[in-house]
């Protein structure tokens, strides 16, 4: 394995790579949600590295793990986040090789804002070879969603997702959730292993900073995007891996995502929220089918 740094702007990024086991090997960039780090992918990269031969990338996002804190919530807006994506692509695969992307909860999110632009944007074009989407689903299809649902009268759909996403209502709130995080972070941590299953391990000791910082991901977009949603469209070929007993996101928000994504494969698994350290072998498996279908 290999420690690298990425700047973006103001910014410097964890970067670890794991090299493939031939020199045209497949390169994976996964990429964590909230509140994790990089580690979090540390048992899907050794079956990814080891077992399916391919590189492998990780990043800490902004303001969690070994990555600098921005200082300002702007700092945190969905054009920024792919910024960080365009410089640890730019960082690993200088000369532009298409790259494989798998994102979970938030990672997945800020991954789905560019893979809908890669079109436009000349950093991206043609740098995406495939998208594997875990238990994240983009801002603009969110809106798109709820936006059918409300037309439908479905209001089951809408309902059953509100209860789901009480948090985000909650991280709106000033201060309260940045002392919750420093003060009862172990109470916390202790509540979502027993919730998910989870060893206590799965944590960075960087817990109740990254919990704290990354609540400004939900405060600089959410709101924001679901309000004024972008078209939100792609041809990238897109695995959609959804969680059966996903606590956070109704696997039926995502029914019109083929609309939208005409090359999707839609992938349902029994586990929770965090399935990749639920089911790292699994994870893997389907990463790397989709890789081979698309290389």
């Amino acid at each position: 394995m290999q420690t690298l740094r990425a700047r973006s702007g103001h910014i410097t990024l964890s970067v670890r790579v794991h090299a493939g086991c031939e020199d045209d090997a497949p390169t994976v960039l996964l990429l964590h949600g909230y509140p994790d780090t990089q580690r979090m992918w540390d048992p899907v990269v050794r079956v990814l590295n080891r077992e399916h031969r391919l590189g492998v990338v990780t990043y800490d996002v902004r303001g969690a793990g070994a990555s600098t804190t921005p200082a300002r919530r702007a700092d945190y807006v969905s054009e920024r986040l792919v910024d960080d994506l365009v410089a640890v692509m730019d960082r690993t695969m200088p000369d532009r090789t298409p790259i494989h992307l798998v994102g979970h909860d938030w990672g997945s999110v800020q991954l789905w804002d560019a893979v809908t632009t890669e079109e436009v944007d000349v950093r991206l074009r043609g740098r995406i070879a495939s998208f594997t989407s875990i238990s994240g689903p983009g801002l603009d299809y969110v809106a798109y969603a709820l936006r059918r649902a409300r037309a439908e009268r479905d209001r089951s759909l809408l309902s059953a997702q509100a209860r789901r996403s009480w948090y985000v209502y909650a991280f709106h709130l000033p201060w309260l959730p940045e002392l919750v995080w420093k003060h009862q972070s172990q109470r916390l941590r202790a509540r979502l292993n027993r919730a998910e299953r989870m060893a206590d391990g799965h944590w960075a000791d960087t817990l109740a900073d990254d919990g704290a910082h990354g609540l400004n991901l939900y405060r600089a977009n959410v709101r924001q995007r679901i309000r004024r949603p972008r078209p939100g469209r792609t041809r990238v070929p897109v695995q959609l891996v959804v969680p059966e007993l996903d606590n956070v996101v109704l696997p039926t928000l995502y029914r019109y995502l083929e609309e939208l994504v005409p090359d999707l494969t839609r992938v349902d698994v029994r586990a929770g929220h965090w399935l990749p350290r639920q089911e790292p072998d699994l994870v893997a498996g389907l990463v790397a089918d989709h890789v081979r279908r698309h290389c």
